[in-house]
């Protein structure tokens, strides 16, 4: 391409984010349902708790990578060839579900705002893993804003994150890697050892985007309660990502989240995050507002950054 370097993987992305945003995720024949096949059979196949812990444990790690490596690397690949430069942003469009979630997110803000609270408990089970049969009005809207602004981390920011290190691969490499601890992540008889190793790798590799995410968020909203709540609200939370983006997140909407949950026909008690009123449906647009904002400034200051490498390395812009 005749375009400067330092201005391609930008561009790239605006291409990749503006597919999302017009095409969305497959209704049909979605790549990541053959990959959860694929993906399940490796896990039936190796994970039979042989060899106790230590073993059920290297059988994770053996089906995290048999399961992620070779399209990882079968991607790097092709996007070496003649043309495959094409491959970057159609990698980073299928790793992004930006436009996924605002569909979810405004299907049950126009539920609830129609008063049609069944509706909403069932379309916001579509974003979350609990119980949300018995939710009234306030827990349907906790359950979204605390999704989208977790999902906003995994389904837009970390994928960004990692096509700005790696390209299209990246992007890849994080979608699947998420994948996987979303299916084998859970901390029961089944999976609390040989999942161990995909939630670790999911965990490393959400490290700092969840933390520039967290910042994003505070950028947006009310700046100085969602650090505040960042910092003394984060530690408490069980995952070490999600943490810190929902403790931003749920300061800069300047409401309060957290507290009790139905997981799998169990009670768990979470910590509180933020600080304010319970949130209603029009936090839910706010949520989405955030993730919108956050994905557009970090597109502008990669193009900034890179129109920038570009004019120090003496290579103007040109068709």
């Amino acid at each position: 391409m005749s375009l400067p370097a330092p201005l391609l993987l930008p561009l790239f992305a605006v291409a990749g984010a503006t597919l999302d945003r017009l095409l969305g995720e497959p209704k049909r024949w979605h790549p990541l349902v053959g990959f959860g096949r694929i993906a399940g059979g490796i896990e039936r196949a190796l994970n039979r708790r042989a060899g106790g812990d230590g073993g059920a444990r290297l059988a994770g790690l053996l089906a995290w990578s048999l399961a992620v490596l070779p399209p990882v690397l079968l991607a790097a690949f092709l996007c070496t060839l003649p043309l495959g430069w094409l491959l970057h942003p159609l990698l980073l469009c299928f790793a992004l579900g930006g436009r996924a979630l605002d569909e979810h997110g405004e299907r049950v803000a126009a539920d609830l705002a129609a008063g049609d609270l069944a509706a909403a408990r069932e379309h916001v089970g579509w974003l979350v893993s609990r119980d949300t049969s018995a939710l009234d009005e306030e827990g349907v809207a906790r359950a979204a804003v605390e999704s989208l602004l977790e999902n906003g981390n995994d389904a837009v920011f970390g994928a960004l994150f990692w096509f700005f290190l790696l390209g299209g691969p990246g992007a890849l490499l994080f979608r699947l890697a998420n994948t996987l601890d979303a299916m084998w992540g859970y901390r029961d008889e089944r999976f609390l050892a040989f999942g161990a190793a995909a939630a670790r790798l999911d965990d490393a590799l959400n490290w700092l985007p969840a933390r520039l995410t967290a910042l994003s968020y505070a950028l947006f909203g009310s700046t100085a309660r969602a650090l505040a709540c960042w910092r003394a609200q984060a530690p408490r939370w069980e995952s070490p990502n999600a943490g810190p983006v929902m403790a931003a997140g749920a300061g800069a909407l300047q409401v309060s989240l957290g507290g009790p949950a139905v997981y799998r026909g169990r009670l768990e008690v979470r910590p509180r995050l933020g600080e304010g009123r319970p949130p209603m449906a029009l936090d839910i647009q706010r949520a989405l507002a955030l993730v919108r904002n956050g994905l557009r400034l970090w597109l502008g200051a990669a193009l900034l950054v890179g129109l920038l490498a570009a004019f120090l390395a003496g290579g103007a812009p040109h068709a």
